[in-house]
């Protein structure tokens, strides 16, 4: 039983899930930051500085803080935004590399996300013999003046 647990612990997608959630934890005190430090004040100048932690519904001795459910609400709707645009954001790079790094014939602006195509490059129509230096057709395979045997050009079509 030690072994299977040794080869489960170890296997890759354990190990990724481990990372994952250490790094979403480190995740998670950035968004919290943005939140609390950046956006909330922002949203406070728009609001008049509407604090909803201090609303409070009393029934008897007990109390329903409704506030804190709804600042809740606001910090999760705020972070699931923030989320939403980083990864969005992240994605269209993500694309734009992958289409270049698959050999597609791209050429990338100085302007991050203007991406233009070029034409492709055309087949050669003519070469050089190598004994004679006659200009034959490219895909000779032997020299039309010196009648030399030439080595078979392939041609890759893309």
């Amino acid at each position: 039983m030690l072994k299977e647990f040794k080869k489960f612990a170890t296997r890759g997608n354990i190990m990724d899930l481990a990372v994952g959630v250490v790094i979403g934890g480190a995740f998670q005190a950035i968004i919290n930051s943005l939140v609390s430090d950046v956006l909330m004040p922002t949203v406070s100048i728009f609001t008049g500085k509407v604090d909803f932690s201090n609303m409070v519904f009393t029934v008897g001795e007990t109390s329903i803080k409704y506030g804190n459910f709804i600042t809740s609400i606001v910090n999760f709707l705020i972070i699931a935004f923030s989320i939403f645009l980083v990864i969005t954001y992240l994605n269209k790079i993500n694309e734009k590399m992958e289409s270049i790094r698959l050999g597609q014939v791209k050429k990338v602006t100085k302007k991050l996300g203007k991406i233009k195509k070029e034409e492709p490059i055309p087949e050669p129509t003519v070469k050089i013999c190598p004994y004679c230096y006659s200009e034959i057709p490219y895909k000779a395979t032997r020299c039309g003046h010196c009648t030399s045997e030439l080595e078979k050009v392939e041609v890759v079509v893309e």
